[in-house]
């Protein structure tokens, strides 16, 4: 499996070269990592629980880098058992260029998997790291990148609060023009006639037993009901 990528990364090239040296930061980033322990200025073992498919496997193991230039570029290389699960093992080129204040992280990665993970199919494999990946760059940024990096997502947990999405409707409603409230009620009302007059045609149908009879004609009835509930809401 080959697999590459680049990150553009909101701090300092040296910055972003010591959070990748730095166990905490490594074991926060990386998904289902248990433990992350430095036994070395050049390796360190690891402990992952990881799901590709059906198969969910806790792989421990060691990585070592290499051709380490500070604060441009190293190799990391290691290998991770899983038991019965199989194996896995590869390589990544990483690479720091700085552009002004931020950094452009590039890596090329070459993995070899044996075992029950090889029986999964290249196709499959390749989307799972693809997506553990994106899932380590991201909060890599967060972390390394500080607050800036993180005000963009927290703006849009706080507009999709429900607590206050439901403060602004109220505020909306109270503030908007009579015009609006009094259209929002015709709305309302022209709904709830459609409504009316597709349940008493539905009866009708059911009665004839036409395309299947209540039981169809109620599931159909169902489904408008849950249109009409997600309108209004």
């Amino acid at each position: 499996m080959d697999m590459s990528g680049s990150h553009r990364i909101p701090a300092k090239r040296e910055t972003v070269w010591e959070a990748l040296n730095d166990p905490k930061v490594l074991k926060a980033c990386i998904p289902g990592c248990e433990s992350l322990e430095k036994t070395s200025d050049t390796e360190m073992t690891a402990a992952v629980t990881s799901k590709i498919g059906p198969v969910k496997a806790k792989f421990t193991g060691a990585v070592t880098l290499e051709n380490v230039n500070p604060p441009e570029s190293y190799t990391i290389s290691g290998e991770g058992k899983g038991g019965v699960a199989g194996f896995a093992k590869g390589s990544a080129d990483v690479r720091l260029t700085e552009e002004g204040e931020e950094t452009v992280l590039t890596y090329e990665a070459k993995a070899q998997v044996g075992g029950k993970l090889a029986q999964l199919g290249s196709r499959l494999i390749d989307s799972t790291a693809k997506k553990m990946a994106e899932e380590f760059f991201t909060k890599f940024t967060e972390i390394v990148g500080g607050p800036a990096a993180g005000g963009a997502s927290a703006g849009m947990d706080d507009e999709l609060d429900p607590g206050l999405a439901e403060e602004a409707k109220r505020i909306a409603m109270e503030d908007a023009p009579s015009e609006i409230l009094h259209a929002i009620d015709d709305a309302e009302h022209a709904v709830e006639e459609r409504l009316h007059k597709a349940e008493e045609n539905i009866e009708v149908a059911a009665g004839r037993n036409f395309m299947g009879g209540p039981m169809v004609w109620g599931l159909i009835l169902l489904a408008a009901l849950i249109v009409v509930l997600a309108l209004a809401s």
